[in-house]
């Protein structure tokens, strides 16, 4: 394994490593590629046949507050904010300016807040251009606050069976926990802000 005493540690890193995880650098980061003891084709197929964790605490995640917090995030993303409803979640992209792309996003919306996620690789940039756009408008009366999430690690449970697992985990029926939908939910005592995304192309829970 690499030793990587420069790079960012996720809440789970060092459990990874008791696991067998060989670690890489990515996006300043020391991130698990594969599992000594299995491989990337079979872990890829472990996913596609029954489910899999990763550890995805590098990317971002950040909550924007106060009462102007809709029509900020419709300034900043093509998404319409506006008109989802609470407790789902949608795909879009941050927007500059001029139109182009900062990154792209997983937003989740809440009565009280709504929640973002972003890449690794552009979170500076990223808590950038919202900082200042909403120092802009804080500054003409809006009511606005960004909350960065550092306690909370970020997994993806991925796989045909994710569901299934997490029924028995958590003892909770989970048929009306429809796709691009999101909520806090307790499993095993822990408090969990979950939605059902799936971004392998299985079925999944982040």
């Amino acid at each position: 394994n690499l030793i990587l005493p420069n790079l960012k540690r996720t809440p789970v890193h060092d459990f990874i490593v008791q696991q067998g995880g060989k670690m890489v650098p990515f996006a300043g980061w020391s991130m698990p590629v594969h599992f000594a003891n299995t491989g990337v084709l079979a872990e890829h197929l472990h996913t596609r046949d029954s489910a899999s964790l990763f550890d995805v605490s590098h990317m971002q995640q950040l909550k924007i507050l106060g009462k102007d917090r809709v029509k900020f995030l419709e300034m900043l993303t093509v998404a319409d904010i506006e008109e989802m409803h609470f407790g789902t979640a949608t795909l879009s992209l941050l927007t500059n300016e001029k139109g182009g792309i900062v990154d792209d996003t997983i937003i989740s919306k809440h009565a009280d807040h709504i929640h973002i996620v972003t890449n690794a690789a552009c979170a500076e940039k990223v808590l950038k251009h919202i900082r200042n756009q909403m120092y802009k408008l804080q500054s003409r009366g809006w009511f606005l606050n960004l909350e960065v999430i550092k306690d909370y690690a970020l997994l993806a449970f991925q796989g045909p069976k994710t569901a299934e697992i997490l029924r028995k985990l958590g003892d909770k029926d989970l048929r009306d926990f429809r796709f691009m939908t999101t909520r806090y939910v307790n499993i095993k005592k822990i408090e969990l802000h979950m939605t059902r995304g799936g971004y392998t192309g299985e079925d999944g829970f982040e």
